[in-house]
């Protein structure tokens, strides 16, 4: 049976578009998917026990209380035609045996960094560009960062000039969303260019 909500409606005529939104362990993903979503995000997260001393490297996020264990999940209407599925990867190392489960069906992803701890971005960003899913990298300036521009970033991610960066508040949802439709522009203009027989 037909519903009459237009809601329903645009609903069943939209793309829908998964997306991963990965970095290392307290970047921020949670937070992200959280501020963005319009529907209650799905969490798994666990508070943060003394098993995890040896295992899990706290540094530099000594307060972190929980974690993620599994994924994040979030969605959003870019516009009528576009709803984005959000899915947030676990940090630590030890689950990142899920990230090739996650990933698969991905139009692209959003890496987060943190400029205290870069290092902890690299091996989503290696993970990426791998398997050649065009991403961008959203910086999360935490109130005791140092700013640092985005060439700078890039510098020290050794990240190629047509990767898009960003620096962003994840707690705010226009700076989200702004890296959402950023990421959108990049994947398209990749596809572009991909049908034009090019490459990046």
């Amino acid at each position: 049976m037909a519903s009459g909500n237009s809601e329903g409606r645009r609903s069943l005529t939209a793309t829908a578009v998964k997306v991963i939104i990965a970095g290392g362990f307290g970047v921020g993903k949670t937070t992200l998917v959280g501020s963005v979503s319009e529907v209650p995000p799905l969490r798994t997260e666990e508070v943060i026990t003394e098993a995890s001393e040896g295992v899990d490297d706290l540094s530099g996020v000594e307060k972190k209380k929980t974690t993620t264990v599994a994924l994040d999940f979030g969605r959003i209407t870019i516009n009528p035609e576009l709803i984005l599925y959000l899915f947030g990867t676990p940090g630590q190392n030890r689950f990142w045996f899920m990230w090739d489960e996650l990933a698969r069906g991905a139009l692209g992803a959003v890496v987060m960094a943190d400029t205290r701890r870069l290092d902890s971005c690299f091996p989503a960003v290696d993970f990426f560009e791998r398997r050649g899913l065009p991403f961008v990298v959203a910086v999360n300036c935490f109130d005791d960062a140092y700013r640092y521009g985005t060439e700078e970033v890039r510098e020290a991610l050794d990240l190629d000039p047509y990767v898009p960066i960003l620096l962003c508040d994840a707690r705010e949802r226009d700076s989200t969303k702004q890296i959402l439709i950023t990421l959108m522009e990049h994947v398209m203009a990749d596809a572009d260019l991909a049908a034009a027989g090019g490459r990046r």
